[in-house]
């Protein structure tokens, strides 16, 4: 406490913004009240790329750079290369914006970023939501990338005016072309970027990356078969919603509706399988509390936590924490060993909060939502 209300009084003499405990984490705070189309950021996060999806250059740097910013000493940054990734089409059904980023890590590896920006472009880029893209921008830390950003859109008009800043998206639509990549560009793409990536949102799958490393993707289709083959234990001992990669509201409700189907159906969180869910800020508990998403989850047996990072960076009091290995799901960004409840033999694989709830649902890796059934309390599959 001491160390918060110091904090807090140093703020107020500086002129600096204070978020008390429990305001939520921080990329999504940033998301919600600072980020702006065609501004630069420094943040000493990896995951301060988040911003990207409301078209900002927001770059996580070490506290020696942000402090020689603070001081109006002009930062430097040896120029990167531009990467470009083309969305093409619309998401299929069960799919998500985590699935995106999880395939650009299974293309481009942990490392297949460094030292890159990247850039998202193309018609797919459109159909996408603002924390969706918000998303994808912050698991670019996972490649490497100095940062990723998206083009200013509709998307970010209607966010920027749902959080109270229409006077900003005003600004941005009146001079669209100076945020978003000109048109030779997307013509010809291969001619302007240091290296071009094509994902066809129609035909890209759900996926876990996992376990020990964000970029090893297995589809959702040929899970079942991995987990035999890698011995993988199929049981699913926790199922953990949240992180500054996948808190939005529009993740949480995504979520939220298949808790409520299953409520109606009898069904609960499957024996042995904890499922914790992390809001992203204050504003969002408020408002999931509001909208009954925060009953719908403790309906079928979910424990909300604090908004804040929690198990994504080892917050995580695990009671009864098997010993040796056990699979988690997660819809976290990083999944190294020990990470999240300092238990070296925890797999954990990466996924999106709709698969997430699912794998809580039936209590199995290896669950297909899309092709297997649960059953329900009349015994009716569904």
């Amino acid at each position: 406490r001491e160390i918060y209300e110091f904090l807090q009084a140093a703020a107020r003499k500086y002129g600096i913004a204070f978020w008390r405990p429990g305001s939520g984490i921080i990329h999504q705070l940033v998301l919600e009240n600072y980020a702006a189309p065609g501004t630069l950021m420094l943040g000493t996060d990896s995951h301060t790329p988040n911003g990207g999806g409301l078209g900002m250059l927001a770059i996580g740097v070490g506290g020696a750079d942000a402090v020689d910013a603070m001081a109006a000493i002009p930062w430097e940054l040896k120029a990167p290369r531009v990467l470009g990734v083309q969305l093409r089409g619309a998401l299929a059904p069960w799919a998500s914006p985590k699935d995106v980023i999880l395939a650009v890590a299974a293309q481009l590896t942990v490392r297949g970023g460094t030292g890159s920006v990247v850039e998202y472009f193309g018609s797919g880029a459109e159909a996408l939501s603002c924390t969706g893209m918000a998303t994808i921008c912050n698991m670019g830390a996972e490649v490497g990338a100095t940062t990723s950003v998206f083009p200013y859109g509709e998307a970010m008009a209607r966010y920027l005016r749902a959080t109270q800043r229409g006077a900003i998206a005003d600004a941005a639509d009146a001079q669209p072309a100076l945020l978003r990549a000109d048109a030779e560009v997307a013509a010809d793409p291969a001619r302007y970027y240091d290296e071009v990536v094509d994902i066809d949102l129609a035909a890209l799958e759900p996926a876990y990356n996992g376990p020990f490393t964000p970029d090893l993707r297995t589809p959702r289709s040929q899970m079942a078969g991995a987990v035999q083959r890698e011995a993988w234990p199929d049981t699913v001992s926790a199922a953990l919603i949240g992180s500054c990669t996948n808190s939005s509201y529009q993740d949480l409700s995504r979520a939220a509706s298949l808790a409520r189907q299953a409520a109606a159906r009898g069904v609960r969180v499957a024996e042995g399988t904890a499922l914790l869910v992390s809001p992203g800020s204050e504003q969002i508990r408020a408002t999931m509390q509001r909208d009954g998403i925060q009953q719908a989850f403790e309906a079928v047996g979910a424990r909300v936590l604090a908004n804040a990072c929690g198990p994504c960076i080892g917050q995580w009091k695990r009671e009864d924490a098997p010993a040796g290995a056990n699979t988690i799901v997660s819809s976290f960004n990083r999944n190294f060993r020990a990470r999240n409840d300092g238990n070296p033999a925890t797999l954990n694989f990466l996924a999106s909060p709709d698969m997430v709830m699912a794998a809580a649902l039936a209590g199995r890796l290896s669950f297909d939502p899309t092709r297997d059934t649960l059953r329900g309390a009349d015994g009716a599959e569904f």
